[in-house]
This record gives structure tokens, C-alpha cells and sequence, in this order.
């Protein structure tokens, strides 16, 4: 099998470590049509590396959506719950409205009954209306995905307890140009850094395989995911190649995106449109009077949002009720539908489900049957009609469901922003090839350009893999247009009714042939442009540049010259450095040569005369840049600087406005909080009388009751300021109050624990005589000491606070008595950690050595007559050796 490309690494689960010192943390969201996942890699200690971030409902999903009423933006959760109230003012689907046309976004708008207030802006594309204080204001798809980022920002960032900026967002794998570069807009204005994005089938891929072992097989998988509003099957192969690492082979898993196939207008809303148009038909007939429920926002509003809890329920039953109070005109709604009939209203659906399916496999050439795995991921594949046609299709009983369909998508992305990040290390291995879903092409244009059927040449071919770099070279000498397009008129992303993706005007190509045209030129000028297909999928013109070839005469050293003209050549170019020994050389070369001095001095003389170089004719290459402005025109094109500008001061104001309304929500709990927990101490607790006297619980009272009259009076208004001023205000009369309460018990229980802990110490003091005699005297009389003054100490104080009232302020604190106490323990502590010395060895001295080796030298001269100067000379390189010897054990017990 030829290598994969392998352009990422992926790891999972509890295998992540920090690099540097610091934390770390990335994120990931996984925004759909109808809601929200978020995703965080944090390598905080005591956290699970890669989990979901839940929001304040204690949910793992959140609503995608964004609302104003009265003045206030609410957004995910909050603003759920102004749906059926305010359905023209709660914006949802915005993702699915990024970079499309105007015509598009409308027709989307009212097939789904979204009533919203929209006009077309400058770009071609749809702007929503919003009534604010200041007047009427209209956002873009990209500023209201931009709040719907923030607030994922927030999750991400109050679950892992870091600031975190670095993010990795998913799309679907049908978005186009205007589309991806919106997303990265949109995160822009939200402050989020855009580490990539990724295409939602593979996320699902890196989380079906990290797990998994693929040296011993290969597998075709196809994910196949139903989500809300889009449906689509990505075939994807599973391998895996052998490395080494550590000089030892490892097996390496990887997977290769083969093709993908979608219907970006099919998802689980069309069948919850075939309920509601149903339901709708059955009230208007029970209302009559030529009533259509469908003209009233609110109406509908309430009935979609019945109606999806009803599918739901049809998933694991036979039939399902639906009831709606006040439909229309105070008229309560209420009626039943069998699954049976669910499924014949959605005759049309199950069919079309089935051709991303049937489409990625006819058009890879493989069987039903080489097909490993058919994975179900999205919201809309528990659906038991859709299992059972996908079931007889690929002629299985059974479905792969081995991913969380909700979670699946947002969790890969996880592992793939860990990868791409900093400070991150990844130990287990999945490399990733992704491709682009769209080909492009490019096409030239300009004066003496002549346009025909190829004029237009391929760029970049359907699933080239991300990223990528490309570079095409033009023959033309004067300024030219390069326009970008989608390869296919017949596949284009939802929505875009032209194939055209950019222009770009190349200037300074006609100056350059100007200026060098008179030169020598080897070759004609050209220019080369350069592509690049970012890891996002972005198609961009980075670069261009003109290439000038000229030749020019150049003095260069001749190759033909006699030995001696390369001793004289070398000599008279290396005079200041030449060395004694090279000198030798030459010399040695003449010699042996045989001939006289005389024939020699003549050629040396000859050659000094001749020419060292020659001059020759050399090809010289330089570039000069080229100006590029970019003219995309139409729904794709970039949001300007100035709007981005103004964009993200309007996003800060209501964050900022957005703070402080729950932080004045927030103080408002807080005070009434208190006030009701405090009178109900008062009331209830017969120890608060023991620490107040009766005028200062009156007094408390009234105070309270002050307090709890402004609330819900001139305090329904008040900002967090004044709540917070009123709350402090209260908090200096009872916090004493509250402050004595507690030490009542809490001192008494700290004076008994130290107590016990000095009876204690007097037995830890006595096995430290008994087990550790070599701790030092002076540290155990310490311990004594300062144990003795606690308890001298806390005799005085018991003795002071008895003579003082409960109601008083007392004369010490649990808190003191506690740090007193751990003062003492941490010396105790320290006492204990004093280890147990180390025996010394007994070294032979130098003395003793010498001492030795003369009663041996005595033994064996008693044997001989005298001795010889060499066996002298014996004896002192013994002694030498003696006392090096002697030096090693000393070395070995330092080691």
C-alpha cells in the first residue's frame, strides 16, 4: 500500500503532558444548526484532559442562539426560553446563513417560519434587524456567530479555570469559501485564535480510530450523520505503516478521507416541518373560520417546539401525544400521531437519506460488502425509520453506533486542536489526511492574453489534501488579472449561484519588462504566482513575482592551468598565509621532476604573464515582487477593516452590558438572599441570643426590613452598585454578630483538639528518646518550649474570655488557636524528618600504612643479606602504590 501523506498526530485520553511550567488549554466547538458543543484540552492537575464543557443548565449541549428583548442580549439557554414569546427576536440557524446570498437566506428564513426582520447590506448578503435603546441596529451572520462563539469562550474558560484564546472550530464538510473564511471571521470579532478549522467527518474519524489498533488490517469506514439541518457520508480508510522510534519499529495508525457526499438541505427539521405543516392542517380544521395558524409567529413558534419533543418521543414509541395551551387565540391544542403515520409522512425523506450513502460507495468502486463499519453520528440518526433503511441497504442487522452521536464530532476536534497547539506533548499517534471537498481552478487574463478552452487550468484537484502549496508560472510581460473558481458549475456549496471565488489584479509585471527588457535576457520574463489551501480549507493567492533571467560576462578561474601555474596561482593568492610545510611541498614536487633551475624560473615567469580567469557568459536569476489587490466582489467577500473595527466595539458594549446585568442579577439574589437566611437565624437559632443583646437584634431587624422594602420597591430598578452598597451596609452589623455565633462552638472545639494534641506531644517526645537518640538536643527543648508556651498561652486566654460577656468580642479566635497549633506541628514535623546518620568507615592512616609495610620489609630482609638500589627503588613504588590504594576506598564512599 503507498504511504499516506501523513500531516497530523493525534493522541488521546490521559496521556498528555505539559511542556512547559505553565497551563495550557485549548478548546473546540462543534456549532450546528441548532446547538452548541464545546470541548476543552486542559492540563490543569485533578482534571480530565480532554472533556465537555457543560453550561449553567449542567448541560452538555447548548441551544445556538441569540436574542434581544427589552434592551438586554441574551444568548444559548436564556434565550431558548424567549422562543415562543418572541420568536421574531430570538435569531437561530445563523451558522447555515454565513456567506450566502440574500435571495437564499430569505427563502431559508421563511420554509423554516423564522420570522425575523432582515434587508440585504452592501456584500449582497442578509443583515438582521434589532430595535435597541439607541435606536435600530442590524447585525451580520457573522456578528451574531461571533456571540455565539463568545459565549462558548466562556464555557470553555469557567470550566477549565485558565483564560484560553486557541480554538479549533468544525464545519461541514460542504462549506465553500465564503462560508470558511465567514467562520474565521466571525471568530476574529469573538477574540478567538483560529487554530484550524476541521471538517466534522474527520473529527468523527479521529475519534472512531485513536483507540484502535490497524496494524494487522485495514478498513473502509463510512460516517454517515444526520444532524439537524444537513446530512451527509464521508468513506474514510483506516491503516497503518511501521516507523521507528528509539531506534525500535512501532506501528503508526493513520486514515485517509477517500470522498465525501452530502444534501445540505436535508436533516432532522424536515421531518419535524412535516409534523408541524401536519399539526397545523389539524387545527385549522378544528378551528375553522378560515383560520391558518401558519400567518402567526408565536403560534408556530410554540407548535415547532412541541412538535420536536413529539418526534422524540416517536423514536421509542409507537405513538405520541402533543399539547400546546393558548395555540392561537387562547384555542389549547391537543392531538396524537402514530409512528406509523410519522413515517408516511416522511415517505419522501427516507429515500433521499439513503443517496450520500449510496453515492460515496458507487463512487469509490468497493462493494456493500467491503465496507467495514457504516458509523451513525447526529441527533437525527436515532430515528428508527432511517436505521431500518440503512440497514437494508448495506444488508446488515445490525448499525455501527460506537461514537456518541452528539459528541463524537466535537471530542476529535478535541484531539486535533491538542495536536496543532503549543505546549501540548501527544504520546499515542493517528496521522490525518484530510481533502478539499471542492476542485478550483484559476484563469489568467489580460492584455494579448488570448482566451479559448484552456484558458481556465485546474488548480487544485477535488480532495488534494490539507494543506497545501501550489505555484504556477505565466509567460506574459504585462499586468494581468488572475480570477479563482469553483471547477464544477454542477457543484457548488448551498446557496452560491456563481462558480467565481476571487479576483486579483497583479500589477508591476509591465514596469519590470520596461526596466529589464534591454538587458541580455536569457529568456523572456514571466511570473510566478503562488496558491496556498490552508489547513481550514482556504484557497488564497499569497504571493506573485516577476522572474528575470539574464546572462551576463563574468570573470571566473580557468580550469586548464599546468601544475606549476597551480603552485604559482595558489602561492601568490594564500602569500600572507602560506605555511612552512606547503613551501616543503612545491619544493619536494621540483626536485622530483628531474629538470634544472633554469627551464623552471622560465615557466614560472611565463606563467605570471598569462591570465589567472577568463571571462564567460553566466545566467543570473532575480525576482521582483508584484502588487496584489484582492476584488472579490458578492456575499464572500471580506468584512472590511472598518467594519470589523466597529463590529467588535458594538460585540465589547454588550459584553460589557452583559456583565454587569448579571452581576446586578447576581448581587440582587445575594442581598435578598441574605436578609431571609438572617431573619430566619434570627428566629430560629437560641443561640444568636447568647451572642446579641436584644437591642441589637431590634435594631438588626429593623434594618432588615428597611432593606427588603426598597427591594421590591425603588429597588426593582437599582443598579448592581446600589445592591451591592445596601448588602455591604447590612453585612456590618450582622457580620460580628454572625462572626461571635461561630466561634461560640468552633473555639471551645479548637481549645479541646490542642489539649489533646500537647498529651499527644508529650508521647511522640518520649519515642524520640527511647527510638531516635541522635536527634539534636537543642531541637527537641524547642519543641518542649514552644509547647509549653501554647499551653500557657491558652490557659491565659481562657481564663480572660471567661471573664468576658458571649455577646462581647472575644478575646481570642478558633483561627488563632489553630495557627498556634500548626506552628508547633510543623516543628515537630520538621524534628521527625532529621535522618538517622550514617556509620563512618575506619580508614587505615598513611602512618599505619607505612607502619605495615615496614614490618613486611623487616620480615623478608631478615631473609637476605642487604638490599640492591633496585630493590629500593621496589619499595618506594610499592609505598606509592599503598597510598594510592589507600586513597580509593575514600573515593568509592563519597560516590
Amino acid at each position: 500500500m503507498e504511504r499516506l501523506i501523513i500531516s497530523t498526530f493525534i493522541f488521546f485520553s490521559v496521556s498528555l503532558f505539559l511542556l512547559p511550567p505553565t497551563q495550557s488549554a485549548v478548546f473546540t466547538v462543534d456549532l450546528g444548526s441548532e446547538s452548541i458543543k464545546v470541548a476543552v484540552v486542559n492540563l490543569k492537575p485533578g482534571q480530565i484532559p480532554i472533556s465537555i464543557a457543560i453550561n449553567e443548565m449542567s448541560k452538555r449541549k447548548s441551544p445556538a442562539l441569540v436574542s434581544f428583548n427589552s434592551g438586554d442580549r441574551l444568548l444559548a439557554e436564556e434565550a431558548a426560553g424567549l422562543v415562543a414569546r418572541y420568536p421574531q427576536n430570538v435569531f437561530s440557524h445563523i451558522r447555515d446563513l454565513i456567506g450566502k446570498p440574500y435571495d437564499f437566506a430569505t427563502r431559508f428564513l421563511d420554509s423554516m417560519y423564522l420570522p425575523f426582520e432582515v434587508k440585504q447590506d452592501s456584500r449582497g448578503a442578509v443583515s438582521f434587524k434589532v430595535d435597541s435603546e439607541n435606536g435600530t441596529v442590524y447585525y451580520s451572520p457573522e456578528e451574531l456567530v461571533a456571540m455565539v462563539l463568545s459565549y462558548a469562550v466562556n464555557l470553555a474558560e469557567f470550566h477549565s479555570k485558565v483564560p484560553i484564546k486557541d480554538a479549533v472550530i468544525t464545519v461541514p464538510p460542504y462549506f465553500g469559501q465564503s462560508e470558511r473564511k465567514g467562520m474565521i471571521q466571525a471568530a476574529k470579532l469573538a477574540g478567538v485564535n483560529v487554530l484550524s478549522l476541521i471538517n466534522e467527518h474527520s473529527g468523527a474519524a479521529l475519534q472512531y480510530g485513536i483507540d484502535k489498533d490497524f496494524s494487522n488490517e485495514t478498513r473502509h469506514v463510512v460516517f454517515y450523520d444526520m444532524g439537524a439541518g444537513t446530512t451527509y457520508a464521508a468513506l474514510v480508510y483506516f491503516s497503518a505503516y511501521q516507523s521507528k522510534e528509539y531506534g525500535k519499529p512501532v506501528w503508526i495508525n493513520q486514515f485517509q478521507v477517500k470522498d465525501v457526499r452530502w444534501n445540505p438541505e436535508l436533516g432532522g427539521q424536515n421531518m419535524e416541518l412535516r409534523l408541524v405543516e401536519y399539526f397545523a392542517d389539524e387545527f385549522n380544521a378544528q378551528v375553522g373560520n378560515g383560520i391558518d395558524v401558519r400567518k402567526f409567529p408565536k403560534a408556530m413558534a410554540k407548535l415547532k417546539k412541541q412538535v420536536k419533543r413529539t418526534k422524540e418521543i416517536l423514536s421509542a414509541n409507537t405513538a405520541a401525544p402533543i399539547s400546546v395551551e393558548s395555540l392561537h387565540g387562547d384555542i389549547d391544542f391537543r392531538s396524537t400521531i402514530t409512528r406509523e403515520k410519522f413515517e408516511e409522512l416522511c415517505e419522501d425523506i427516507w429515500e433521499k437519506s439513503l443517496l450520500p450513502v449510496k453515492e460515496v460507495i458507487e463512487n469509490s468502486g468497493l462493494s456493500v460488502d467491503q465496507i467495514y463499519a457504516v458509523e451513525l453520528i447526529g441527533g437525527a440518526t436515532r430515528v428508527p425509520k432511517l436505521q431500518a433503511k440503512l440497514q437494508e441497504f448495506i444488508g446488515r442487522k445490525e448499525l455501527d453506533r460506537h461514537l456518541d452521536a452528539d459528541e463524537a464530532i466535537v471530542l476529535g476536534a478535541a484531539l486535533h486542536a491538542a495536536n496543532i497547539s503549543d505546549g501540548i506533548k501527544l504520546n499515542r499517534k493517528l496521522g490525518m489526511v484530510d481533502g478539499s471537498l471542492y476542485g478550483f481552478v484559476y484563469e489568467v487574463n489580460g492584455p494579448d492574453i488570448v482566451k479559448d478552452e484552456s484558458s481556465k487550468q485546474l488548480l487544485v484537484p477535488r480532495m488534494k489534501k490539507l494543506p497545501s502549496k501550489m505555484f504556477r508560472s505565466i509567460d506574459h510581460n504585462k499586468d494581468f488579472e488572475v480570477s479563482l473558481a469553483y471547477e464544477s458549475e454542477n457543484q457548488l456549496p448551498p446557496g452560491v449561484a456563481s462558480p467565481q471565488i476571487a479576483q486579483y489584479q497583479i500589477s508591476g509585471l509591465t514596469d519590470a519588462n520596461e526596466k529589464y527588457s534591454s538587458q541580455n535576457l536569457s529568456s523572456p520574463i514571466k511570473a510566478n504566482i503562488h496558491f496556498s489551501l490552508s489547513r481550514s480549507g482556504v484557497l488564497s493567492l499569497d504571493r506573485a513575482d516577476a522572474v528575470i533571467e539574464t546572462m551576463e560576462w563574468v570573470e571566473v578561474p580557468k580550469k586548464n592551468l599546468t601544475i606549476e601555474n597551480s603552485t604559482i596561482s595558489s602561492n601568490s593568492s594564500n602569500e600572507a598565509g602560506a605555511t612552512n610545510s606547503s613551501e616543503e611541498s612545491n619544493e619536494n614536487l621540483q626536485t622530483g621532476s628531474g629538470t634544472s633551475d633554469a627551464p623552471n624560473n622560465g615557466t614560472k615567469e611565463q606563467a605570471a604573464t598569462e591570465p589567472l580567469t577568463e571571462r564567460k557568459l553566466k545566467k543570473r536569476t532575480f525576482r521582483v515582487p508584484l502588487k496584489i489587490v484582492e476584488k472579490i466582489t458578492g456575499p464572500g467577500v471580506s468584512l472590511s477593516d472598518e467594519f470589523l473595527a466597529e463590529a467588535k466595539g458594538k460585540l465589547e458594549a454588550l459584553d460589557k452590558k452583559d456583565a454587569e446585568r448579571k452581576r446586578t442579577a447576581e448581587l440582587k439574589n445575594d442581598l435578598e438572599a441574605y436578609i431571609y437566611t438572617t431573619k430566619e437565624k434570627i428566629e430560629t437559632l437560641e443561640e444568636f441570643e447568647k451572642v446579641s443583646t436584644a437591642e441589637e437584634r431590634q435594631s438588626f431587624i429593623e434594618k432588615l426590613d428597611q432593606v427588603q422594602d426598597w427591594l421590591y420597591m425603588d429597588g426593582e430598578d437599582a443598579n448592581a452598585d446600589e445592591f451591592e452598597e445596601r448588602l455591604d451596609t447590612l453585612k456590618a452589623v450582622g457580620d460580628p454578630i454572625f462572626f461571635r455565633l461561630k466561634e461560640l462552638t468552633a473555639r471551645p472545639v479548637a481549645v479541646e483538639l490542642t489539649h489533646k494534641y500537647l498529651d499527644e506531644l508529650k508521647q511522640i517526645v518520649e519515642e524520640w528518646k527511647a527510638n531516635k537518640t541522635w536527634l539534636p538536643k537543642e531541637r527537641v527543648d524547642e519543641v518542649l518550649d514552644d509547647a509549653k508556651k501554647l499551653k500557657e498561652w491558652l490557659g491565659e486566654k481562657e481564663t480572660e474570655q471567661k471573664k468576658t460577656t458571649s455577646f462581647s468580642t472575644p478575646v481570642f479566635t478558633s483561627e488563632e488557636v489553630y495557627l498556634k497549633v500548626l506552628d508547633l506541628q510543623n516543628k515537630v514535623a520538621s524534628c521527625n524528618r532529621i535522618p538517622k546518620p550514617k556509620p563512618k568507615v575506619q580508614k587505615p592512616t598513611k602512618n599505619e600504612t607505612k607502619s605495615s609495610g615496614q614490618k613486611t620489609d623487616n620480615s623478608s630482609s631478615s631473609s637476605t643479606d642487604s638490599s640492591s638500589p633496585s630493590d629500593q627503588s621496589a619499595d618506594e613504588s610499592n609505598s606509592s602504590s599503598d597510598e594510592t590504594d589507600d586513597k580509593q576506598p575514600e573515593t568509592h564512599d563519597e560516590l
